[in-house]
């Protein structure tokens, strides 16, 4: 990839794909998804927040919006006009910060083969305990705010993705919480012009298909 090469970065705001940015030689937009209540529908960040982290990294940042109840063939529909619109724009490339959930992205590469754009993958089948102490070494911080209730309680959520985290989580947890164990909002870091002022709320108990999450709420 040349810096030349106009990419998009799929946006969680977490520390997966704040690590792909550091990697990515240049980054024309991120690309995030929000429900129609302006929060992200799995981390259950508010939109401001990724308004914050957008202008702290100096990139536009594009909001597809999804209906609360959202059905695969929606996402997919309203996923795929704005790859038209980004081909339009001569988009070259999305970026995706998946680890090694190889279901994923055989489905990402299943879409994009429908448009002239390619997927990248800057992170692809890392050791997990190397990538979650790279992230950490490379001075990126960031807060839990989101796990899955099924593996951890809600004492995790909240709190500094830090080495005393770590140590905390169960054995069977990956430590990148690839399997959704957790989620992270990331505050500040080395793409980062100046750490975000984030202040953490209450943590809120919601059933999620078969199980439930623990959402902190920040701001």
């Amino acid at each position: 990839m040349t810096a030349q090469q106009n990419t998009v970065l799929s946006w969680s705001g977490g520390k997966d794909a704040a690590y792909a940015l550091l990697e990515l030689p240049h980054v024309t937009e991120l690309l995030t998804t929000v429900s129609e209540n302006g929060r992200s529908s799995m981390h259950g960040v508010r939109r401001e927040l990724y308004d914050a982290q957008a202008e702290a990294l100096e990139i536009p940042i594009r909001y597809v919006e999804l209906p609360m109840e959202c059905s695969n063939e929606e996402y997919a529909a309203r996923m795929a006009s704005v790859m038209d619109e980004y081909e339009a724009r001569g988009i070259e490339r999305i970026a995706f910060a998946d680890l090694y959930l190889e279901d994923i992205r055989a489905y990402r590469k299943e879409r994009l083969s429908e448009t002239a754009i390619e997927g990248c993958w800057p992170v692809w089948n890392p050791d997990t305990d190397e990538q979650i102490r790279s992230f950490l070494d490379a001075g990126f911080r960031a807060t839990v705010v989101t796990v899955d209730g099924d593996t951890l309680d809600a004492s995790f959520a909240g709190r500094e993705l830090d080495e005393a985290f770590l140590t905390d989580l169960p054995e069977e947890v990956d430590p990148c919480g690839e399997n959704g164990e957790f989620h992270t909002f990331v505050w500040d870091g080395p793409t980062f012009d100046s750490p975000l002022s984030v202040d953490v709320g209450e943590t809120v108990t919601r059933a999620v298909g078969d199980g439930a999450f623990h959402y902190c709420d920040s701001y």
